[in-house]
C-alpha cells in the first residue's frame, strides 16, 4: 500500500489537531472553579450592574409569561416589537381571549413560529382562567403544565415576576457555562443544576440576568469579547484572548 502524499499527510495532521483541540474543550478537561473564584466573579457582576433587568417588555406577570413563551426561537427585540401593540389591549387572559386567535396571530406574525405560538397563547390564557383564577401560578409544575411553557420559560417567570432565585438556561447561558468551565453540562438542565450548586445564595436572585447578559453581549458565540470581559482572568476557556 502506497504511503500518504504530502497533501494527505497535512490533512491528517490538521484533522488530528482539530480533534485534540475539541478534546481540550471538553468540560471534563477544565479545572473546576473554586468557591472563592465563584464569589469573586459574581461580586464583579454585582458591582458592575447591581440591579440587572430582563430585556423582554411586559406590563404584569401575565404579559411576562406570554412574552417569554413567544421568545422561544426568537429574539427579545423581535418579541418586543410585536408585543408593544399587543399588550396594551390584551394584558389579561380575558382580554387576550376576547381579542381572538386570528387577531393575535396577525399581531405576532413577525415572530418565528407565530401560528403555533398564537394557539399556545390562547390555550394558556383559557387554562389560566379555568384553573388559576386568571392569575399566573407561582409554581414551576403549574407553569410547565401550560401550553408552550417549558422549564426555561417557567424559570424566567418565577425569577422576574416573583423574585424566585431560579436560573433559566438559554442558548447564551448554556454556552457560557460550558465555555468558561463555570458549570459544564451536556444539557441545559445539567448546566442549570450545576450553577445552582455553586452560586452562593446572595447572588442567586440576579445570577440568571448577569449570566445571560454576559453571554449575549460579551461572551458571544463566534468572537467572544475577551478584552472587555469582567471574568477573563477566571475563565477556563483554552482559546480566550488574554
Amino acid at each position: 500500500m502506497a504511503g500518504k502524499t504530502p497533501v494527505a499527510s497535512a490533512r491528517s495532521k490538521t484533522a488530528k489537531s482539530k480533534a485534540l483541540k475539541l478534546k481540550a474543550l471538553k468540560p471534563k478537561s477544565l479545572k473546576p472553579w473554586s468557591a472563592a473564584e465563584v464569589v469573586d466573579a459574581f461580586s464583579r457582576f454585582r458591582e458592575a450592574n447591581p440591579e440587572p433587568k430582563g430585556e423582554l417588555e411586559h406590563l404584569n406577570p401575565y404579559t411576562l409569561l406570554v412574552a417569554v413563551a413567544l421568545s422561544a426561537q426568537a429574539t427579545d427585540v423581535g418579541v418586543n416589537k410585536a408585543t408593544r401593540n399587543l399588550f396594551p389591549i390584551a394584558d389579561t387572559p380575558q382580554k387576550m381571549i376576547a381579542l381572538g386567535e386570528d387577531r393575535v396571530r396577525d399581531m405576532i406574525k413577525t415572530i418565528g413560529l407565530y401560528r403555533n405560538k398564537a394557539k399556545n397563547v390562547m390555550a394558556l390564557s383559557r387554562l389560566l382562567i379555568e384553573h388559576h383564577d386568571s392569575e399566573v401560578p407561582r409554581s414551576r409544575e403549574a407553569l410547565e403544565a401550560l401550553p408552550g411553557v417549558g422549564r426555561k420559560t417557567a424559570n424566567v417567570v418565577l425569577n422576574m415576576a416573583f423574585g424566585e432565585p431560579t436560573i433559566a438556561v438559554d442558548t447564551h447561558l448554556f454556552r457560557l457555562g460550558n465555555r468558561t468551565g463555570l458549570a459544564p453540562g451536556k444539557t441545559p438542565l445539567e448546566v442549570e443544576l450545576g450553577l445552582e450548586r455553586i452560586i452562593p445564595a446572595e447572588f442567586k436572585r440576579h445570577a440568571h440576568h448577569w449570566l445571560i447578559l454576559h453571554g449575549r453581549y460579551i461572551c458571544i458565540a463566534r468572537k467572544p469579547r475577551c478584552d472587555v470581559c469582567l471574568i477573563n482572568d477566571l475563565c477556563r476557556w483554552p482559546e480566550k484572548a488574554v
